[in-house]
C-alpha cells in the first residue's frame, strides 16, 4: 500500500502538515516536503512528482479557504488559472528537451532578490495601491511566464506570483496571497497531470501526505487572514531565502 515503512509515512505526514501551513501563508512548502521525500528514499523524479500530488491538495484547500472568506473570487480567476495550467503543462514538456543547469544557478539569486524586496521595501501592508499595469499584461505575460516556470523548474513559484501581484497589480499582501493560491493550484495540478504518464508518483504515501497538506493549509490560511501582512511578509522573506539556500546547496554543494 505504501512505498515506505509506516514510520516513514508518519514522518512524511508531519512534514506535509508543516508544508501546507507554510505554503498557505507565503508559499515555499516544497522546501519542507522535497528534502523529506528524498531522505525517505525517493529519487529526484519521484520526489518531484509526489510533491506535486500532495502539494496540489494544500494549494486547493488554501484557495477554497481564501475564497470562502471573500478575499478572492475564483470565477474571476478562471481565465488566469487556465493560462497558468496550460503554461505549466508546456513547461513540463519542455523540461525534457532543455538542460536546466543554468536555471539551478540563476534562480537562487532571483529568490534572494525577492526576499530582499519584501524585507526592505517600505509600505508593504494589506492596503492595495494603484496597479502599474493592466489586466492584459497580467494575463498575457506575468501568469504564463510564472506558470511555465512552475512546470519547467518549480521552486519559488508562489513567491513569484506574490511579487507579481504586489508589484504589478498593486495588491496588498493578504489579497496577493489569496490570488496566488488558485493560480498556484492550477499550475501545480497541470504539472501533476503531465507527470502521471511518466510514472514515479508514490500514490499511497502521497495521498496520506495530502491529508496533512489539507490540515496544514486550513490552519495556515486562517492564521494568515487574522494576521495579514504582519505574518505573511516575514514568512515570505524566510521561505524565499530558504529556497535560495537550498538551490545553492544543490548546485554547488550537493
Amino acid at each position: 500500500m505504501f512505498e515506505v515503512s509506516l514510520e516513514i509515512v508518519a514522518l512524511l505526514l508531519l512534514a506535509s502538515v508543516l508544508s501546507g501551513f507554510i505554503d498557505s501563508i507565503a508559499g515555499g512548502g516544497g522546501l519542507v516536503t522535497m528534502p523529506a521525500l528524498m531522505l525517505a528514499g525517493a529519487s529526484p523524479v519521484e520526489a518531484l512528482a509526489t510533491n506535486k500530488l500532495q502539494g496540489s491538495f494544500g494549494t486547493a484547500t488554501s484557495a477554497v479557504s481564501y475564497a470562502r472568506a471573500g478575499h478572492v473570487n475564483p470565477r474571476e480567476q478562471l481565465g488566469l488559472a487556465l493560462i497558468a495550467a496550460l503554461s505549466s503543462g508546456v513547461g513540463v514538456l519542455v523540461v525534457s528537451l532543455v538542460p536546466v543547469i543554468w536555471l539551478s544557478r540563476l534562480m537562487p539569486l532571483v529568490l534572494i532578490a525577492v526576499a530582499l524586496f519584501f524585507a526592505l521595501r517600505r509600505g508593504l501592508g494589506d492596503e492595495s495601491r494603484p496597479a502599474r499595469v493592466g489586466p492584459a499584461v497580467i494575463a498575457g505575460l506575468m501568469v504564463p511566464v510564472i506558470g511555465f516556470y512552475d512546470g519547467f523548474f518549480g521552486p519559488g513559484t508562489g513567491s513569484f506570483f506574490m511579487l507579481g501581484f504586489v508589484m504589478l497589480a498593486g495588491y496588498g499582501m493578504l489579497k496577493a496571497t489569496a490570488h496566488t493560491k488558485f493560480l498556484n493550484f492550477a499550475s501545480s495540478f497541470a504539472a501533476l497531470l503531465a507527470f502521471i504518464p511518466l510514472g514515479g508518483i508514490w500514490w499511497g504515501t502521497g495521498l496520506v501526505m495530502a491529508c496533512g497538506q489539507i490540515l496544514g493549509a486550513r490552519l495556515g490560511s486562517r492564521l494568515a487572514m487574522k494576521r495579514g501582512a504582519r505574518l505573511i511578509r516575514p514568512l515570505l522573506v524566510v521561505t524565499s531565502g530558504g529556497m535560495a539556500l537550498r538551490l545553492l546547496w544543490q548546485a554547488y554543494g550537493g
